[in-house]
């Protein structure tokens, strides 16, 4: 068995499948939209086989932005090397985007950075 997708809802679509397109080489299908249940969403797909679903319906309501709730925590991509880790991570700093942690490796021993996307997902950047 495999995991087939991870979805995400969001506020905005477009600034979310653009921010995976353009730090995490995400390519993205044709956009999907349903009018009757007001819903849209992409799939994104990376090199390695994972795909992301990211999801848009305006009824939906605001999440509280407490990173210990109960549910899924982060979504973790390999970029393959320390370096991408750092210069990944210092690209997302440069171009304003919240580090939360790291570059660093961790009591586990993962080399990480943790970043937030545009809907405040927490993302850790790995090898």
């Amino acid at each position: 068995m495999r995991i087939e997708h991870v979805a995400i809802w969001a506020r905005d679509l477009e600034a979310l499948r653009a921010f995976y397109e353009r730090y995490f080489e995400a390519r993205a299908g044709s956009r999907y939209v349903n009018e009757s249940k007001q819903f849209s969403s992409y799939f994104l797909h990376f090199s390695g086989g994972a795909r992301l679903e990211l999801m848009h319906r305006p009824s939906l309501a605001e999440r509280h932005d407490d990173a210990n709730r109960i549910g899924y925590a982060h979504v973790a991509i390999s970029v393959g090397s320390e370096s991408r880790v750092d210069e990944l991570t210092d690209r997302l700093r440069r171009e304003g985007h919240p580090i939360l942690d790291g570059p660093r490796r961790t009591g586990d021993g993962y080399y990480e950075s943790v970043v937030l996307d545009p809907e405040r997902n927490r993302i850790e950047i790995t090898v």
